[in-house]
């Protein structure tokens, strides 16, 4: 079972759900082709029993439902700007047999755990969302806070393709950018100033050349 609650609204979300009221339906079939590094990162999250993770930007619940599989006594939330697209997680997180999941409407940029009954969460996941969020900094910010002492920041995003050949990087960011998608190319420093500001540490690793970049934020027990 899944539970749904709603928040306010913002341009962002109405373009959010424009772009996906239609594409919803056929997310998961065309996304599993380009978004590499996702599996790898569910697999290594390591969730302890009743551990609560949370997935920020959790679009149609595929990444849930495979957490929930992977780790069937974990505590499962999610939330997305995008009404449309907690549709299809209701309809996919819903399905009998699954691990309950508590989603919401939420913005990235502006959460705290207790707006899901939770002081802190162990695992937070972020796959393939901080390339469409404009403030995308601040939804890291956001995240850290809401880790407990302890947990762990999982990101898997599109890099700079760095390794990879010139026409292709440049054909490959031209055509994100026609669905709003930008590679953060700072994404690595800002998470190391983190890291350093609250004694945490970071594990940095590209995968595919550069196509895309995998974080492990841990935060330091207290």
């Amino acid at each position: 079972m899944t539970a749904i609650e709603t928040g306010a609204g913002s341009s962002h979300a109405d373009r959010m759900d424009r772009m996906y009221r239609t594409q919803r339906h056929f997310y998961d079939l065309t996304r599993k082709y380009y978004l590499f590094g996702r599996d790898t990162l569910i697999n290594e999250l390591n969730v302890p029993a009743g551990g609560s993770v949370l997935e920020v930007g959790c679009g149609t619940g595929r990444n849930l439902a495979l957490i929930g599989q992977r780790f069937p006594h974990a505590r499962l939330f999610g939330f997305d700007i995008s009404a449309e697209m907690l549709v299809s997680a209701e309809a996919k997180l819903g399905k009998p047999g699954r691990t309950r999941t508590v989603l919401r409407v939420a913005d990235a940029t502006d959460f705290q755990a207790s707006e899901f009954g939770e002081t802190g969460f162990d695992r937070i996941v972020i796959s393939y969302a901080l390339s469409m969020i404009p403030d995308w900094e601040k939804a890291i910010g956001a995240a850290i806070a809401a880790l407990n002492p302890g947990g762990s920041l999982h990101i898997a995003d599109f890099g700079q393709q760095e390794r990879l050949p010139g026409l292709f990087r440049r054909g490959l960011q031209a055509w994100l950018h026609r669905f709003h998608v930008t590679p953060r190319k700072t994404m690595e420093t800002v998470l190391r100033c983190n890291a350093g500001k609250f004694g945490d540490t970071l594990e940095f690793r590209p995968i595919g050349r550069g196509y895309a970049w995998l974080f492990t934020y841990r935060r330091a027990a207290q």
